[in-house]
């Protein structure tokens, strides 16, 4: 898709929004973002949705949304790296060099049942994950969706505007979000907006 650097900028800005808040950002707050005005958002924004990559909802503030199917350009950059054997974790095993390759964005099966194609990044701030391996400043990598199954670890936004990272379970009167962590209570909530799906974490060592 042929885009403008602010054409981008919006689409990256819409996203971020939507994910971290449940809900897009107005006109003015675009304009005041990158710096241009009102009028020029609105010319750019009415753009984006000829081409297929914006929708919104009519007579409905901070509606807009990335169009189903698309994947902001820069969740679309390969994260494939040379895949040159196993390591033994356990009893050692025998040097076999294999020169392979590993695509992470197939590797973590982005796209493949939600009907999307994008990944994005969170940090993790907190440790009420820790039992189930994700701990406090991971990177956590999650598939844009809104709709999850019992079992799923996911970013829920709540309606006191919190999000929060747990396991969802659909319970018969209301959603459970399960820590994995002794120390922290259940969430119960009748309602929350699935923001997105953990499909792996990202876990640095200095």
């Amino acid at each position: 898709m042929n885009l403008t650097p602010k054409q981008l900028r919006i689409l990256q800005l819409i996203r971020d929004s939507r994910i971290r808040r449940g809900y897009s950002p107005t006109m003015q707050e675009l304009a005041d973002e990158i710096g241009v005005s009102k009028v020029t958002v609105f010319e750019h924004v009415e753009a984006l949705i000829k081409k297929g990559a914006l929708v919104r909802e009519p007579n409905k503030a901070r509606s807009l949304s990335i169009a189903e199917g698309i994947a902001v350009p820069d969740e679309s950059r390969p994260l494939r790296y040379p895949m040159v054997g196993k390591i033994a974790a356990g009893h050692p095993i025998e040097k076999v060099e294999n020169i392979d390759e590993i695509d992470l964005g197939e590797f973590l099966g982005a796209g493949s049942d939600r009907g999307e194609n994008s990944l994005f990044a969170l940090q993790v701030d907190g440790d009420s994950m820790r039992d189930e391996g994700i701990l406090d400043g991971d990177i956590i990598l999650l598939e844009r969706a809104q709709v999850a199954h019992n079992g799923d670890r996911i970013v829920a936004l709540l309606d006191d505007g919190q999000t929060t990272l747990k396991t969802f379970y659909k319970e018969a009167d209301h959603i459970r979000l399960q820590p994995a962590n002794p120390d922290f209570e259940p969430i119960r909530v009748k309602f929350c907006q699935v923001q997105g799906i953990v499909k792996g974490v990202v876990r640095r060592y200095r």
